[in-house]
Parts: structure tokens; C-alpha cells; sequence
């Protein structure tokens, strides 16, 4: 009996040191594009949470209870930091586990919005104020140069708390800088053709990746979701819609601003949209990929229909 109950315990060991080496490692993002980064670096190991549903605005969700308690819960927690998430600092202060603000990692390529991209609503009770010149522009994960620099931080922490997956980790790093190296190539091929091409977007969300491939918006029609613009004002931008003649307008999912329609009337001008999110985005190894080849599709496949 007694060699039985040894034979048993030792089992028992066995079984609880595997189980303590496999308890994957819980990884929480603020939002879906850090999430999908994520995801490449845990392929095979753990797919990491995302603190933000679709369609929430980073910029002033509301946390509810069970958001707070998982903020506080997880081993690691990556954001892009309060140029971005203004309504997470607060909610920091009380966590003991790694935080990390991404947009002060060493190496990133990072962007502020200058005086000429000042947007076309000049009125000042509709300026966005995030985006005044001068701050920087926080949207940083549309640049697959600091996509690599945020996964390599990643992979390297996760090694750190969980180095029985370490090998894991690197390869699926390896095998994430690959892949952007193919999609690269993919997204010059495909926005190749619609360079010096005008168009304009009601939010200033994507200089990072229209840097990254030769693009740049004629202009940006940004005004407050509650602010209902005046008679004069619509007139203005319809103005420089004339002036341009054929373009598209992009908006963002998941609402589309409320004059849109009343702008575009009559002119030879496609509203379209473009997700910086990609807030329906499966988190899976090439969701990453999937987010900025769509951008891609989504604003070239309306320029090359005018």
C-alpha cells in the first residue's frame, strides 16, 4: 500500500509541475490592433483579450466593473498609451502587473500631427482636440515598421514570464516579420497606382500607414459626432469637394458622420470607409496582415472606381 500511495504522489507531482508549466500566460490589450499583434506572437500558446468591443471609441470608452477587474487580473497588459486610451490611466494606478504603454517603446517611428494638416472644420467648438498640432498622432500600429517593434517587445516579455514556450515565441516573431516582409511587397503593388490620387477621410487616423506607402490625404472633414455643423460650414467643404471633382470621402466604422450624405449630394464624389481597428477582425496568427491588406483594398478599391 505504502508503495502504491509513493507511486501515486509522485504522479500527482508530475501531473501538477506539467500543469504549472502549460498555464498559459494571460495576455490583455487595450485594442483590437494590439490584440491581432498579439495573436502572431501566441500562435499555438494562448490567444490574447481585447479590452475594447467593436466600434468602441479608444478614446473615451467606459470601463464597466468586470473591464476594471480584468485590468487589474492579468500578467501582462499592453496599451498604446494616454495619447490614445485618455479613460485607462486612472484605472493603472491601482495594478501591480506589467502595463505597458507601447508608444514609448525604443524604436518605434512615431508621428505628430504638424500645422498643415490642420483639419478643413476650423471652427473651434469642432476641433478634435487629440489631433491639434503638435500631439503626437497615436494611431502607430498602421506603420508595419512599429508593428515589429511592439511584437518584438511582446515575444520578449512573454519569454521572460513563460520561458517553457520561449522558442515558441521567437519563431512565431520570425515567422510574423516574414509575413510582413510578403505583405509589404503585396500593399506597394496594390497602391501603386492610386498615388497622388485626392481623397479625403473625416478622421486623421491614417498618415502612418499612407506614409508607409507614398499616399496622403487631400484633407480631413473632422467634426464632432454631436456637433450638427452650420449651413456655412457645409458649404465650405462642399466647396473643396468641387474643387477636387471625382474622389472618395472615407469615414470610419461603425457610425458615419451625420452630413456625410448632405456633403456629397450632387457631387461626383463615393463615400466609403476605412477601419483603422479593424474592429471585426479574427485574432488569429495573419489578423494583423488582414487589417492593414483590407485598409489597403478598401481605399484603393474606391479610387480605381471613379
Amino acid at each position: 500500500m505504502s508503495r502504491i500511495f509513493s507511486i501515486f504522489v509522485a504522479f500527482l507531482a508530475t501531473f501538477l509541475l506539467i500543469g504549472s508549466a502549460q498555464a498559459e500566460v494571460k495576455v490583455l490589450t487595450s485594442i483590437k490592433p494590439l490584440q491581432l499583434i498579439a495573436a502572431a506572437v501566441q500562435d499555438g500558446i494562448a490567444v490574447p483579450e481585447v479590452l475594447l468591443p467593436p466600434g468602441a471609441s479608444p478614446h473615451n470608452y467606459a470601463l464597466r466593473p468586470s473591464d476594471v477587474r480584468k485590468v487589474q487580473s492579468v500578467a501582462l497588459l499592453y496599451w498604446i498609451g494616454p495619447d490614445m486610451e485618455g479613460f485607462l490611466p486612472r484605472v493603472l494606478k491601482g495594478r501591480t502587473l506589467p502595463s505597458i504603454a507601447v508608444q514609448d517603446l525604443p524604436g518605434l517611428k512615431l508621428r505628430h500631427f504638424a500645422e498643415d494638416n490642420h483639419s478643413d472644420a476650423e471652427e473651434a467648438d469642432e476641433h478634435d482636440h487629440d489631433h491639434r498640432p503638435g500631439n503626437l498622432d497615436a494611431h502607430l500600429w498602421l506603420s508595419p515598421i512599429n508593428a515589429r517593434v511592439i511584437a518584438t517587445k511582446m515575444a520578449n516579455d512573454l519569454s521572460a514570464v513563460d520561458p517553457a514556450n520561449a522558442a515558441r515565441y521567437q519563431s512565431n516573431l520570425m515567422a510574423f516579420d516574414q509575413r510582413l516582409d510578403a505583405l509589404d511587397l503585396r500593399l506597394k503593388a496594390r497602391l501603386a497606382g492610386i498615388a497622388g490620387k485626392p481623397y479625403f477621410v473625416f478622421h486623421e487616423a491614417f498618415d502612418y500607414f499612407e506614409d508607409a506607402y507614398g499616399l496622403k490625404h487631400t484633407g480631413v472633414f473632422s467634426v464632432a459626432a454631436e456637433v450638427q455643423p452650420g449651413a456655412q460650414h457645409v458649404a465650405a467643404m462642399r466647396t473643396r469637394l468641387q474643387e477636387v471633382g471625382k474622389t472618395c470621402v472615407f469615414s470610419e466604422p461603425p457610425l458615419r458622420p451625420r452630413l456625410a450624405e448632405t456633403l456629397v449630394a450632387g457631387l461626383p464624389v463615393k463615400l466609403a470607409e476605412l477601419d483603422a481597428l479593424g474592429g471585426y477582425t479574427p485574432a488569429t496568427a495573419q489578423g494583423y496582415e488582414q487589417l492593414l491588406e483590407k485598409l489597403g483594398n478598401d481605399l484603393a478599391g474606391c479610387l480605381e472606381s471613379l
